[in-house]
């Protein structure tokens, strides 16, 4: 039997990440000409191109694309077999790459961050922050933090905390337009779109009823916070978790709305590559996030 290729492999995943043979090259240390031959090496073992390759761009091919997850993982547990080895005797070391949304990574997980980073000084931190969602593998991320019902798929998932979502205006909105009691009368009124989600509205109501509802309005926003101007000015309804709208609750600015139903979409997940072995400076920021995350629903906007 013959063995595969870990070398090609490897280098095929860092060309991935780094997006170019000469960024690939640079990170691991060898010349161009062995990345490239790496590549053509198992292009041809496995009888199919996979990259398309021009004098300006480099890009996956189909089958690519379809091979770069499994090659993300030989590579990354390749470097967690070898770091597990030295664990017993080294504290964790070397860059942990972290993507989050916006709003939660500037409130609450970058105060987590700095308190981990005081802990432990021989690890760096890449703190990726938006709202749109990222591709894990073909980005290189090591953890990503999602506020979110989850799809089905190969990455590894694990629930951090409950997030309260709200449905909320503003007293003057609801004094010129009415209150709905009912999900269903959400079409008649000016509800804020957040454009990474294009699913409708979903709610349980008291009696386990679902209801899905499609809205439109005049603010469309690929972040939650930016909706809070033209919330409080009595322009629209939105649905926003605690962390941002609390402080706005607790003062009257804004009400909930439809108290009796619950809307999907409140839990925090942190997300891994698929494969069981990670570096140690992985499972150790791993672990502390999941214990400092736990109180989310506390967590409000400073005033």
């Amino acid at each position: 039997m013959r063995l595969p290729d870990l070398e090609a492999w490897a280098i095929f995943a860092s060309v991935v990440e780094h997006r170019s043979f000469s960024g690939a090259a640079d990170a691991i240390g060898v010349s161009k000409a062995t990345v490239s031959k790496a590549v053509t090496r198992l292009e041809t073992h496995l009888g199919q191109s996979l990259f398309h390759r021009t004098s300006r761009r480099l890009s996956l091919t189909e089958n690519g694309k379809a091979l770069a997850e499994h090659a993300a993982r030989i590579l990354a547990e390749a470097n967690a077999a070898e770091e597990a080895a030295h664990a017993a005797a080294t504290a964790p070391t070397g860059l942990v790459r972290v993507a989050a949304p916006m709003s939660l990574g500037l409130i609450a997980i970058a105060p987590v961050i700095a308190d981990f980073l005081a802990l432990h000084p021989g690890i760096t931190i890449d703190l990726h922050l938006s709202d749109a969602r990222v591709d894990i593998v073909a980005e290189g991320f090591d953890i990503a933090l999602r506020i979110a019902s989850l799809p089905d798929s190969s990455l590894r998932a694990r629930k951090l905390a409950d997030i309260r979502i709200n449905l909320v205006a503003a007293p003057e909105y609801l004094a010129r337009h009415g209150r709905p009691t009912h999900p269903g009368q959400l079409g008649e009124h000016r509800c804020f779109a957040y454009t990474n989600i294009t699913a409708p509205w979903r709610f349980v109501g008291p009696d386990g009823t679902e209801v899905s509802v499609r809205l439109q309005g005049p603010l469309a926003t690929n972040s939650g916070e930016a909706m809070l101007p033209a919330l409080r000015r009595g322009l629209g309804i939105a649905m926003l978790p605690d962390f941002i709208v609390g402080d706005d609750l607790a003062t009257g600015r804004l009400e909930t709305i439809l108290e009796d139903w619950t809307p999907y979409g409140g839990a925090l997940h942190l997300m891994t590559p698929p494969g069981t072995l990670r570096p140690a400076r992985v499972e150790v920021l791993i672990a502390y996030l999941s214990e400092h995350l736990k109180t989310l629903c506390s967590v409000k906007i400073p005033k």
